[in-house]
């Protein structure tokens, strides 16, 4: 049986994705560390393949998707010495099959591009993705296939912290759709704020995003909160949590070809 690893690494968390073909047998996520060492990284990714009975001599290929450039070279000494694979980098010089329309490619993150190619790849164009990560970036793509550009904001867990670190009397709260807008105390008042507020932003910017492009387009939500998010939300047509992990298998299969 041969595995293919793929590995997002976020500025919060980094995602593993073991495939078998087309398709997802296991992923997990371990926190980001930037000053972990390969070693460091490489006992706990084996710790957690014994965890779920991953054979690693079995891994034929890897790729890795970074926006965070300190851990890149790292994950690739990790994964050189646990698979004995040399990981395809997700970056200039592969193939994507995306023509990027911006001023500056080199500055689209690597994450962004992934997304796009899964996007289009499965659910066609014009498409709109939005990211709910450590930011919340909104991604165009057109009818075509071409990276048009997109928005980035601050994500909601940055908004949390920011609100209960510069405040002297509010609380951490839990992030869920609350009974009502109109909060009765300070905890409801909070959860309304964060949660209808960030659906009134994604629907505000996919509402804004479509008025420009002219024309309609399918809007997939993926990371962490995409299902909380898509409940409330009015444009939301699919939630595809595993929607980076696809994109990263479809490259590394245009790559070998």
């Amino acid at each position: 049986m041969s595995l293919i690893l793929v590995i997002d690494v976020g500025n919060t968390n980094i995602v593993f994705g073991v495939y078998k073909g087309e398709e997802l047998l296991h992923s997990f996520r371990i926190s980001t560390r930037k000053k972990n060492t390969s070693s460091e990284y490489l006992v706990m990714v084996h710790q957690l393949f014994s965890l779920f009975n991953i054979p690693e001599r079995q891994i034929s290929g890897t790729v890795i998707s970074s926006v965070v450039p300190p851990l890149t070279e790292v994950l690739r000494e990790t994964l050189r010495e646990l698979t004995d694979t040399e990981p395809l980098v997700v970056g200039p010089g592969i193939k994507t099959g995306v023509p990027i329309v911006v001023d500056n490619p080199r500055e689209v993150g690597t994450d962004r591009i992934v997304n796009t190619v899964a996007a289009y790849t499965k659910y066609g164009g014009p498409a709109i993705v939005v990211d709910l990560g450590t930011a919340t970036t909104f991604d165009v793509i057109s009818g075509k296939g071409e990276y048009l550009g997109g928005a980035i904001s601050p994500g909601i867990g940055i908004s949390m912290n920011a609100l209960f670190n510069e405040t002297a009397q509010l609380p951490r709260v839990e992030i869920k759709e609350p009974l009502r807008v109109i909060g009765k105390n300070t905890v409801e008042s909070m959860q309304s704020g964060i949660f209808y507020g960030y659906v009134s932003l994604i629907d505000g910017m996919i509402e804004r995003i479509k008025r420009e492009l002219k024309e309609d387009a399918v809007t997939v939500a993926t990371g962490g909160l995409a299902h909380l998010m898509a409940t409330a939300s009015q444009y939301i047509d699919k939630v595809d949590p595993d929607l980076t992990l696809e994109g990263l298998r479809i490259l590394y299969a245009k790559n070998q070809q």
